[in-house]
């Protein structure tokens, strides 16, 4: 059982979480995050020496260094989501250097942030904590509003700033993803000649995905096959939503499917639901990191907890959490994201 603190969090959800075992894809079929992880699965492959560097540092810093799990903390909804939305609940935000120093305090591993975050504080933090540099986005300025993830940097920029990963987002599923697969897949060629990690956002984007009262937006069976095409286009990471629910093919009735996707692969655990998206990143090979989601305020540490309980228990790499943290003040924000890694550290939780 996990340690009291992680169980008095959990509280009365501790037991469903904490002892659910897994019957769909069982935990030998996975290559489960180990400190070995660049030895075990990227030094066979075709990254090159520097990537795998590039990798081990990532994997290599903060209260998760060499565990094979990572804490990332990410900032940038300030594009999408607009900066006042972002950073008014916690204005010292709108300054980069705060942003990175919160990732440095917290014990993360990696900051992960815009062109022009990372960009402004580059030669006084690049050597101090891993950069990963966001290089494309989503704008709500523009009217009528659009979907559409466009680049804001380039791979030889981040790289020059001492990066030592990039990050995209591609929206599949949407009427612009054709684009956005070529866009990313030769950017992330270029960033592995350079020597870069890649970290690809995996998330769907179309109105059909909303099916009368349900979103399939974070459906475990389309949000896996969208893990399945960003390994392809060769991510080293996917970050990808927690999933909420099952079923999006048949209710979409979009592509195709098989009955044992439901029946014997996955159940309506969150756990199972998750090594579903885990079993779509070449069984584990390609780390899942999920993401932490939105602020809602008293909720947030319980929240995060759980979501860190199951992507373990999942066979998952870590979280990458963002607004829970930033969006309160900087010593409970340092709180939250080190009870994140308190559940990675804890050798007590294990795959399901």
């Amino acid at each position: 059982m996990a340690n009291q603190k992680i169980q008095d969090i959990l509280g009365e959800h501790a037991e469903y979480y904490l002892n659910h075992q897994s019957k769909t894809f069982d935990k030998s079929q996975l290559h489960a995050p180990s400190p070995k992880h660049v030895e075990q699965i990227w030094m066979p492959s075709n990254r090159n020496a520097q990537t795998l560097r590039s990798l081990q540092q990532l994997l290599g810093h903060g209260r998760l260094k060499n565990t094979g799990y990572v804490s990332i903390l990410p900032v940038d909804q300030g594009i999408e989501h607009s900066a006042g939305a972002s950073f008014a609940p916690n204005p010292v935000f709108f300054d980069p250097e705060n942003i990175v120093k919160l990732a440095i305090e917290g014990g993360c591993n990696a900051v992960a942030s815009t062109y022009g975050v990372l960009g402004t504080v580059a030669r006084k933090y690049a050597h101090k904590i891993p950069f990963v540099v966001k290089i494309n986005h989503n704008e709500f300025l523009s009217y009528p509003n659009s979907y559409d993830q466009i680049m804001f940097g380039t791979v030889k920029s981040a790289w020059d700033m001492g990066a030592v990963a990039v990050g995209a987002t591609i929206y599949f599923g949407s009427a612009e993803s054709n684009r956005q697969i070529q866009e990313v897949s030769q950017a992330f060629e270029l960033a592995h000649e350079l020597g870069m990690a890649t970290i690809l956002w995996c998330y769907l984007r179309n109105g059909e995905f909303k099916q009368g009262n349900t979103d399939y937006h974070t459906a475990a069976d389309l949000t896996g096959q969208a893990n399945h095409l960003g390994v392809t286009i060769q991510a080293d990471i996917i970050k990808q939503k927690m999933p909420t629910n099952n079923g999006g093919y048949n209710a979409v009735k979009v592509g195709k499917t098989h009955p044992k996707v439901y029946s014997d692969l996955t159940s309506d655990h969150p756990i199972d639901l998750c090594r579903y998206q885990v079993a779509n990143c070449y069984m584990g090979r390609v780390g899942l990191i999920n993401s932490g989601g939105e602020s809602k305020g008293a909720s947030d540490l319980q929240e995060a907890v759980i979501t860190a309980v199951v992507n373990k228990r999942a066979g998952g790499m870590g979280l990458i959490s963002g607004r829970k943290a930033f969006q309160r003040p900087m010593k409970e924000g340092i709180g939250l994201l080190n009870a994140i890694q308190d559940v990675y550290l804890d050798r007590s939780i294990k795959l399901a």
